[in-house]
């Protein structure tokens, strides 16, 4: 039976991890809330390299490897793959498309966080939608601005910086409603991809602000690749289905013999 490793700590991870079976195992990184009710094993932390991360493929007897980790996080996902080839196993991966600019989108690329500092120079009152990152600067804010960072758990912020800890779907009325609310200027964001929080954009867009968007880093070479959860879902299903049927058939041979 085919025994999954699955590496997480997005949305589109949670969805897979609740199709897991017992044995399976679901690896986060524990930076946010370790979920407790999933049908499969939970682990939080890291491996230690690719090298540890094929140990622990080995020494747990996993048979697939599948990465569902976050577009940036780049050194995380070609871990994976080395770990796949040492540990002797098939790696799969999921690449969830990026967004594209739309008519009307003023999107200006910057490649690391200096460029988004310089970037951000003339404006008072930027949204970072980064993750935890802006929480390592909360003491470098320039004079002229207020910082509203909005990432996975609370924080606490300053008397220059909001933190707001929430998790997605957002929609397009909260969107707004949190633009209005902080008077934002300025929309900071990863090219994450997907729906779940999307709705900033599109109320950018609709409101004629800025988008200072982080550079995506390119994909890791691997093996399999799915550009959606459904997909990668139903090659599992698939995968298993024909585990299962090659058990049978060794066990009806076993016992004609």
């Amino acid at each position: 039976m085919t025994r999954v490793l699955l590496l997480g700590g997005t949305g589109d991870a949670m969805k897979i991890a609740r199709q897991l079976r017992p044995r399976d195992i679901y690896s986060l990184a524990g930076l946010g809330r370790v979920p407790d009710d999933l049908p499969c094993d939970v682990r939080a932390g890291g491996f230690g390299g690719a090298q540890g991360l094929a140990g622990y493929i080995d020494a747990h007897g996993v048979d697939l490897l599948i990465d569902a980790t976050h577009p940036y996080a780049a050194r995380i996902s070609a871990n994976a793959a080395l770990a796949a080839q040492l540990a002797n196993v098939d790696v799969w991966a999921l690449r969830r498309a990026p967004w594209q600019a739309q008519p009307g989108d003023d999107w200006r690329y910057v490649p690391d966080w200096l460029g988004m500092c310089e970037a951000l120079a003339g404006f008072s009152r930027p949204l970072f939608t980064l993750g935890r990152e802006p929480l390592a600067h909360l003491d470098e804010i320039p004079a002229h601005q207020i910082w509203v960072v909005r990432c996975l758990d609370d924080h606490p912020g300053n008397a220059q910086a909001t933190v707001i800890g929430a998790r997605g779907p957002f929609t397009h009325d909260s969107e707004r409603a949190l633009f209005a609310q902080h008077d934002i200027d300025v929309v900071v964001s990863k090219n994450s991809g997907g729906a779940a929080t999307g709705a900033k954009l599109d109320v950018a867009r609709a409101l004629g602000l800025p988008v200072v968007m982080l550079t995506r880093p390119d994909a890791v070479d691997t093996g399999r690749v799915f550009d959606t959860v459904e997909a990668l879902l139903a090659a599992l299903d698939a995968l298993r289905s024909e585990a299962c049927v090659r058990t049978i058939h060794a066990c009806s041979k076993g016992s004609e013999v």
